[in-house]
């Protein structure tokens, strides 16, 4: 596996490859990741979370101009690694992400004479012109929709996440086959004991209703809606609360927006959550799980919740829709502040009603385990690797 992010950086694509890496591991493969190197600081404040093992190879790597979070691994490093990864007897390569790991990736698998397979993690179309306000939208569109189509048309295969990433990427005009693979969850190891009281530590009330997204704090991730949409809910609901959980480079603007909206009471910035309790309880303590993206090629985030027994609140919008099931905990809301708001206040009148969501989210949950999906990528290697060596015949 090649990418140009994985932790300690914390968003879907690092989450993703953890989980079907691990799951590899646990039946005996041996996959080995190379990915960038992060700021030492950076590093150690989330050692304990996830540590290296001897087959993750770190690249050094420089920070990025338009996303300072990201790193842009050294291309020539990379490919001095092929004469190391040679004797390892490689089966295939799979790619995560379309920047240096792309080019550099195709080339390990051309020199290896083994096959190669994409991840495509991140809706392009959806996600440039949120850092790139200079240029026109559609202009942007444009410019993403041939790099798409070009990158994966370059490769063996492509592991999409959702159906209307597919069909999103199929009208761009790319041939190469594509299967539809979502990330699971591993369940036994995410539901964690509780570890605290969290809305004690925030100083909520039992009775106040709490609204909990977790996530990546950027522009891409629509927040700003969810800022919106808390005064029509305060309107019914006064002692609700939104907590927002995460780090992101739209934190001081959302910051502002709250403060200017003088809703500082209502709107709790808690920063990132360690996956070892304490982001797991505040899942528990929250009555409801909103998320408004509409760039998500599948929302992970919103299996977690599930997996904990929170109901979701959610715009239905590219992969999220494959996660969203209205008999499993989940209600899709309009596209409209007020609309979405609605939906979230006939919820909370109701209690019943989100226990009912609560029982029908953890059944669901459990349909999207760690070790089916990981099965599911195991035939689609094997599937890979078979066609490559028939043609080689």
């Amino acid at each position: 596996m090649i990418s140009d992010v994985y932790f300690p950086r914390i968003n879907g694509v690092s989450t993703s490859i953890h989980s079907f890496r691990s799951g590899l591991i646990a039946e005996g493969h041996r996959v080995t990741l190379i990915c960038p190197a992060y700021p030492e600081a950076q590093t150690l404040e989330r050692a304990n979370d996830n540590q290296d093992d001897d087959d993750i190879i770190r690249i050094r790597a420089r920070s990025v101009i338009l996303d300072p979070e990201d790193r842009m691994m050294n291309y020539r490093e990379v490919i001095q690694l092929i004469p190391r990864l040679e004797p390892l007897g490689l089966d295939l390569v799979h790619i995560h992400t379309p920047f240096v790991a792309h080019y550099a990736g195709l080339k390990i698998a051309h020199e290896l004479d083994i096959p190669v397979t994409e991840s495509y993690h991140t809706f392009f179309e959806e996600y440039l012109y949120n850092y790139i306000k200079w240029l026109p939208k559609p202009w942007l569109k444009f410019m993403a929709r041939r790099f798409s189509k070009s990158q994966c048309n370059s490769v063996d295969a492509l592991i999409v996440p959702s159906s209307p990433m597919r069909d999103a990427l199929s009208e761009y005009g790319i041939t190469t086959p594509m299967h539809i693979l979502p990330t699971g969850l591993d369940l036994d190891q995410f539901r964690t004991p509780p570890v605290t009281d969290f809305r004690a530590h925030l100083g909520v009330s039992p009775e106040s209703p709490l609204l909990l997204y977790v996530g990546r704090v950027a522009l891409e991730k629509n927040i700003d809606f969810l800022i919106d949409m808390i005064p029509s809910v305060l309107a019914r609901h006064p002692e609700a609360i939104l907590v927002i959980a995460g780090e992101g480079p739209a934190e001081h603007h959302l910051r502002r927006r709250v403060r200017s909206m003088a809703l500082e009471k209502s709107i709790l910035f808690v920063g990132y959550m360690r996956r070892d309790g304490s982001l797991q309880d505040a899942y528990r303590a929250a009555d409801l799980f909103v998320f408004a993206s509409r760039t998500e090629t599948q929302g992970l985030v919103l299996l977690e919740a599930l997996a904990l027994g929170t109901p979701v609140v959610a715009l239905g919008a590219m992969g999220t829709l494959d996660v969203l099931n209205s008999e499993g905990g989940c209600l899709i809301a309009p596209d409209h502040p007020g609309g979405f708001a609605s939906v979230i206040n006939a919820t909370l009148d109701t209690p019943q009603r989100i226990e009912q969501l609560a029982q029908q989210a953890t059944r669901y949950a459990a349909t999207w385990s760690a070790d089916q999906k990981t099965a599911l990528l195991v035939d689609r290697y094997i599937d890979l690797v078979t066609e490559k060596r028939q043609s080689s015949c």
